[in-house]
């Protein structure tokens, strides 16, 4: 956990389902200049994803409002990252990454295209080479920018980095990067249109915008590249785009930094809420903690959360420094995005649901959360997609992972056992381009990249000593995932599993006060329903309505006689 003691910083304190939509939005903004200054990262932090690095994005604090996280991880990992290995060639770069440091400028990163998406190797705006440096246009509607935050709505300077076609004498030489002014404190620059979109549903609102540019002039030095002479249409276009977008492999072990937090706040808040919350009954009050249809989804969230958040850091070291291809580094990306993701959006909607009414206002965290969530889904890569190019790639033979050895678990024989399985149907298929593949293969993809992270945070955790309680309730709950597996292969049928998760749930619930304040999340929560003495304290906080009106006597016998 941090030692900054951000959460109690005055701009951390303001409740936000007390603000307007944009004064949440400006809300964000501030908050992350406070971060971004309070870390102090250089340039040399953010290029090598320094331990620095790490502890700014896997700070608790980023899981208290995802609004100001997606500004932070456009602006730190994606623009400052991209500019950063160009200072050395480019001197002339330092002024502005040093504003991007001091966050007296907000960087966004404008590649994927409203009419393209995913398929962003295929963009559509050009910037066009001139005597005086490039001009930069957006060709249609399909091929404006979706969907970073650009508009001037909040009074700090923006700038781009834009992928684009670059087009010499009429021939496209390969997307490149160019840097954008988007707008001042005040108005968009001339020949830059921002379209502010509406509120993703439930969440906490950032100024998302499409962005479109009509004919607009840049000079030679817009391009970011080390040598902004070398104009060459690359030898591979495809590896060169991969170059070019380098920091999104970073960004996608990236992002699930704050959905571990929030796993973590969400078992806390589930929990000490289920200890406290009673029903009566004859002779006395029973905690709804009390009955299995309680105990699970606590335990459940509890065990997940501390596994992802003891796997979290060992992957990073992995990707890092224990291997130097970059196609395994990218792998572990994507298995740890998925796993963390997919356990966040199965642990806290049912988290939720347990918590009854209370569990779908805003103030209490897991409904607004879920709903943020759904966002990370596709930053920094949509995860099936992910999965699917992994997947591939795996059954193909063209690198491997690192894999627990199917003597280390029940998860380890799983995830062994289905890329077993799959390899067997590409060897009968023989084509990876079938249509056979494509149907009985690819629908495979993300449930076996998940089961090769859950080995692999098994494996972590047993390594780590994390209590046996915990990681019995975790095995119970990947299980779940795939119990006709479970049961073809390893002998365990129905009633077997059930009575495997009936010992791990005893074993583990005398110790869940404990293993909820090993979760060391408590300072970051102010969810009102954790205690009965906060719930009450929050509803003194709240607008009361009063009066002295008096109902009328003919208005009782108009509503007798409409009774």
């Amino acid at each position: 956990m941090s030692s900054n003691r951000l959460y109690e910083h005055a701009l951390f304190k303001i409740r936000n389902e007390h603000l307007s939509k944009d004064e949440s939005v400006s809300l964000a903004y501030q908050r992350a200049k406070l971060v971004v200054r309070t870390y102090r990262l250089t340039a040399a932090d953010v290029e090598h994803c320094s331990p620095k690095f790490w502890s700014m994005m896997t700070d608790p604090i980023c899981s208290l409002d995802i609004a100001m996280f997606t500004i932070l991880a456009a602006h730190v990992g994606l623009t400052i990252g991209t500019l950063s290995r160009h200072l050395k060639r480019r001197p002339d770069l330092r002024p502005l990454v040093d504003r991007l440091l001091r966050f007296d400028t907000v960087g966004i990163y404008l590649l994927t295209e409203r009419g393209h998406g995913l398929d962003a190797f295929n963009i559509e705006t050009t910037a066009t080479k001139t005597k005086d440096g490039f001009i930069l246009h957006t060709p249609r509607e399909e091929a404006t920018k979706f969907m970073p935050a650009s508009t001037p709505s909040f009074g700090i300077p923006k700038v781009a980095l834009v992928n684009a076609k670059l087009i010499v004498d009429g021939q496209d030489r390969g997307a490149r990067f160019f840097i954008v002014p988007i707008c001042n404190e005040h108005e968009m620059y001339r020949g830059v249109i921002s379209t502010r979109l509406p509120t993703r549903s439930g969440t906490n609102p950032l100024d998302f915008s499409i962005t479109q540019f009509n004919n607009v002039q840049l000079p030679p030095t817009a391009l970011v590249a080390s040598d902004i002479t070398d104009l060459a249409p690359p030898e591979r276009p495809l590896e060169a785009w991969w170059d070019e977008v380098w920091r999104i492999q970073l960004g996608t072990m990236a992002v699930p930094a704050p959905w571990i937090n929030a796993l973590k706040a969400t078992a806390f808040i589930g929990g000490r809420y289920s200890m406290h919350r009673s029903i009566i009954g004859k002779t006395s009050n029973t905690p709804i903690i009390s009955f299995r249809t309680q105990q699970w989804p606590v335990l459940n969230a509890t065990a997940v959360a501390m596994v992802m958040d003891n796997w979290f850091p060992r992957s990073i070291k992995f990707a890092m420094t224990d291997t130097t291809d970059d196609r395994v580094r990218h792998a572990m990306s994507v298995i740890v995005k998925a796993t963390v993701c997919r356990h966040f959006q199965r642990c806290v909607p049912e988290m939720a649901e347990r918590c009854g009414a209370q569990g779908t206002f805003e103030h209490n965290y897991m409904a607004k959360i879920e709903n943020d969530g759904k966002g990370v889904i596709i930053a920094e890569g949509d995860i099936l997609t992910l999965c699917i190019r992994l997947f591939s790639e795996l059954l193909l033979g063209r690198y491997t992972v690192p894999m627990p050895s199917a003597s280390n678990s029940l998860l380890a024989q799983h995830a062994l056992g289905l890329m077993k399985e799959n390899t067997e149907i590409l060897r009968f298929l023989g084509d990876h381009r079938s249509e056979s593949f494509n149907s009985l293969v690819l629908p495979q993809s993300q449930a076996v990249i998940e089961a090769i992270g859950h080995a692999m945070a098994y494996a972590a955790a047993g390594e780590a000593k994390i209590p046996q309680p915990i990681l019995d309730i975790y095995e119970c709950s990947v299980i779940r995932q795939d119990p006709a597996w479970y049961s073809e292969n390893v002998g365990l049928n129905r009633m077997a599993q059930r009575r495997r998760e009936d010992a791990a749930v005893k074993a583990a619930l005398p110790n869940l006060n404990a293993y909820l304040d090993a979760l060391r999340i408590e300072d970051y929560v102010s969810a009102p329903i954790v205690s009965d003495e906060g719930w009450k304290k929050y509803v003194d906080s709240l607008p009361r309505h009063t009066g002295n009106a008096t109902v009328e006597p003919q208005q009782i016998q108009h509503t007798q006689a409409m009774l």
